[in-house]
Order: C-alpha cells, then sequence, then structure tokens
C-alpha cells in the first residue's frame, strides 16, 4: 500500500530527512513509504547487478550511453524507493519541469545524481529514498543533473556489464594461460641445459 505525504515548504526545509519539494497541483508531494518495483517480476542475476554497482558506484561521470537530464528544482517529480534502496519515477507531474523535457518516465530508475559542486555525479543505486533526495537538495543552483534508467535499459546495462565482466576474467585467464606456459617452456629448457652440461658439452 502506498501512501505520499503533503508538506509545506517552510516544514519539509526543517525536516531531518531533507526531502525534495515537487509541485503537483499547487501542493508539495513527498513520498515515503517502500513500494514494489514496476517490474519486480524480471529476475536479474544479482553477480551482475552487483559488478554493475559497485562499478557505478567508483565511477564519478555519467557514461556516454546514459540518459542524463537536467532539471531545473522543483523537478516536478515523487520519488520512491523498491525497498532495495533503489529509487524510481513513481509520478511524473503534468506540466512539471520533468514533463517538459519529455526525457523522464515512471518506472525510470535514478541512478546517478549531481554532486553538490562541480560536474562530478554520485550513484544512487542502492543508496536510498532519503539520501538520493538529500543529495538533491544540497545541490548548489537551481538545476540538478540526474541519470534515468528504464528497465529494458537497466537489463541491457547489467548484460553488458556481465559481458563485460566475462571478457575480462577470459582475458586474465588467457594471461595467466601464457605465463603458465612460458615458465613451463623455461623450466623445460633449464633441464635441456643441466642436463647437457651433465654429459660434457659445456
Amino acid at each position: 500500500m502506498r501512501s505520499t505525504t503533503l508538506l509545506a515548504p517552510l516544514a519539509l526545509a526543517a525536516s531531518s530527512m531533507a526531502f525534495v519539494p515537487t509541485s503537483i497541483g499547487g501542493a508539495t508531494v513527498l513520498s515515503q513509504c517502500p513500494v514494489a518495483a514496476a517490474d519486480s517480476t524480471v529476475a536479474l542475476s544479482m553477480a551482475s547487478e552487483n559488478d554493475l554497482r559497485r562499478w557505478e558506484k567508483a565511477s564519478r561521470a555519467a557514461g556516454a550511453e546514459d540518459r542524463v537530464v537536467e532539471l531545473r528544482r522543483p523537478l516536478g517529480l515523487v520519488l520512491n524507493d523498491d525497498g532495495n534502496g533503489n529509487v524510481y519515477v513513481e509520478t511524473v507531474a503534468p506540466r512539471g519541469n520533468a514533463a517538459r523535457t519529455g526525457e523522464v518516465k515512471e518506472g525510470d530508475l535514478v541512478t546517478m545524481c549531481s554532486a553538490t559542486f562541480g560536474d562530478q555525479m554520485w550513484s544512487c543505486r542502492g543508496a536510498g529514498l532519503t539520501r538520493v533526495l538529500a543529495a538533491i537538495r544540497v545541490r548548489a543552483g537551481p538545476t540538478v543533473k540526474l541519470v534515468f534508467e528504464s528497465t529494458a535499459e537497466s537489463k541491457t546495462k547489467v548484460k553488458r556489464g556481465a559481458k563485460a565482466v566475462k571478457a575480462a576474467e577470459e582475458a586474465r585467464a588467457n594471461a595467466q594461460a601464457k605465463r603458465d606456459q612460458l615458465l613451463d617452456e623455461l623450466e623445460q629448457d633449464e633441464k635441456k641445459l643441466k642436463k647437457g652440461k651433465f654429459l660434457g658439452l659445456f
């Protein structure tokens, strides 16, 4: 069951939860309760998803294929948490700033957010609703950049990440095999040299 809370801007600013006001029909809307993700029936490889999460947490910039949207505040969005710390777009307010871009859809995951200053971005995967909203709130300036990802884009990225991890593992295995082969050849040469010396060839 989903619940939303209506808060005045002043009360919101004083809140320790650090939520971001969003405007729908003149009211400030805040979503607090975790609900199921839009496509909970899709089973993703946990290993691949964890690899993707670790890689994105280490990253400080969006990728070339990421959907980066710069929004003015108020964003015109209601964000929520899927229960696993992943934040997604629950509602896009009609005629709001996000709706005007035409690039944000309900159900999209928020995967990265602008850092407080500068052009760096922070990963939002697994961060939870409170932290993401706080990051949006403390962003300096009138706009914030967010990276959005649909379910289909998420599947593609996870698959692509899994392929990259597999390719890296295969490359490491091949390199190790070559090193082992080289060591074996050196050992064989050494044995031949020792044998030749023993036979008085040197």
